[in-house]
């Protein structure tokens, strides 16, 4: 009995040098086990496919390959185009290994995750421990949104949190146990729960594809595990310029909008909306009566109020206003 294969995908989107470094961390991390590396280029135009594939060509990376998307469809939609693409033999892997192209996996950290998909069968997708270059954690693990998740996060106010602390979407773990949903950064999965449930939702652009597959996952009664052993290093944000947004942009409304939408109904969704709202405008009061400074992005009620009136209405554009990148949440 062979043993099972992974195929990791590594999605670059203008980031050629770094997606570099971080296949090249995955290539040390697979020494030893069975399967290969595709790099997909997510439509840059920028020269990165060029570059990508010149370096495993001169470098003489075995089982490592660069293709192209063919077009900018997003995170999701990138990296279905590396798991469709399978080995290179045209056989099926057995895990899909994904990592962002701001990630680099300490040298057991993919084995790691394999020893855990290989040892408990339940188990459809399992996550890694993100830290920082600094070695503080990322929050990486949380529960699903829902309306009071909603409220919870715009208002912001300890007493509220503490009330609706079993709503709160993230998380705080340091070791290993079952969640709702992983960030993407460095998720192994199983082909066959794939197989089942589908791959991502290309709908989403960007935000919320993860938590849509891990929720279709457990639907169809497979665990989604935080594996703290695993240890992977991510830089966070890199490809989407998040950490300099002035302003959120459509693709991120338009996405939050399908999750509820798809998985709670339009009038869930709606209301959702509605409690976010509220839970904005009481912090805002509270802000201007106690002079805090408000941190939310300018515009950020009134853009939320128009766009999900639109989409309730079915008037909203369901694919993103101006280009945007995919990689790095």
């Amino acid at each position: 009995m062979t043993d099972p294969t992974i195929l990791t995908i590594v999605l670059n989107y203008k980031t050629a040098q770094m997606t570099i470094k971080a296949a090249d961390a995955a290539r040390v991390a697979m020494q030893d086990l069975p399967g290969e590396i595709v790099i997909v280029d997510n439509d840059s135009q920028d020269g990165s496919f060029e570059t990508l594939d010149a370096h495993v060509r001169d470098q003489g990376w075995t089982n490592t390959r660069v293709i192209q998307s063919g077009r900018n469809g997003g995170y999701g939609a990138g990296n279905n185009v590396g798991i469709r693409a399978g080995l290179s033999d045209g056989s099926r892997p057995d895990y899909i290994y994904i990592l962002n192209s701001d990630a680099f996996p300490k040298p057991d950290a993919i084995r790691v995750l394999y020893d855990h998909l290989n040892t408990t069968p339940g188990t459809g997708f399992a996550g890694s421990f993100i830290e920082g270059e600094d070695e503080v954690q990322h929050t990486t693990t949380f529960r699903f949104p829902s309306i009071w998740s909603e409220f919870e996060g715009s208002i912001n106010f300890g007493p509220v949190s503490k009330l609706l602390k079993s709503y709160r979407v993230p998380v705080e773990l340091t070791k290993t146990t079952p969640v709702d949903w992983l960030a993407g950064a460095s998720v192994m999965m199983r082909q066959d729960v794939l197989d089942e449930i589908g791959l991502f939702d290309e709908t989403f652009f960007l935000y919320f594809e993860e938590t849509d597959l891990c929720r279709r996952a457990q639907k169809a009664g497979h665990r989604v595990m935080f594996v703290a052993e695993s240890v992977v290093t991510h830089l966070g944000s890199v490809s989407t310029g998040m950490k300099e947004w002035k302003r959120v942009p459509d693709y991120w409304f338009n996405s939050r909008w399908h999750y509820f939408a798809k998985n709670h109904g339009r009038v869930y969704a709606f209301c959702g909306t509605i409690l976010h709202l509220i839970g904005g405008g009481l912090q805002l009061l509270r802000g201007k009566l106690t002079g805090k400074n408000n941190s939310r992005a300018p515009h950020f009620l009134r853009t939320l109020l128009r766009h999900d009136i639109a989409a309730l209405l079915n008037f909203q554009r369901q694919r993103p206003s101006q280009p945007a990148p995919q990689i790095g949440e």
